[in-house]
């Protein structure tokens, strides 16, 4: 929704770089824990970190935590 391209290094988080770049997500435990900051995956595989999501919504790869979850491939499209 935003249009914009960003870069996470490994040191930082999605989440970290998003807000960052002055984009809004609901957060809350930034563990993984909570779900609140879930987002939609447009394009793309996550390699999940977190404890929200099942083994299969993991695998079917519609969303992911961007708290702690990273991606697993070169570009990873999110609905933000």
């Amino acid at each position: 929704q935003t249009g914009t391209t960003l870069h996470v290094n490994e040191d930082q988080t999605i989440l970290e770089v998003v807000t960052g770049a002055g984009v809004y997500v609901s957060t809350s435990c930034t563990e993984g824990t909570c779900g609140s900051c879930e987002t939609p995956i447009l394009e793309g595989r996550a390699e999940h970190r977190d404890v929200v999501l099942s083994p299969e919504e993991q695998e079917e790869g519609k969303t992911m935590m961007i708290c702690v979850s990273r991606a697993a491939c070169p570009k990873l499209v999110l609905d933000l």
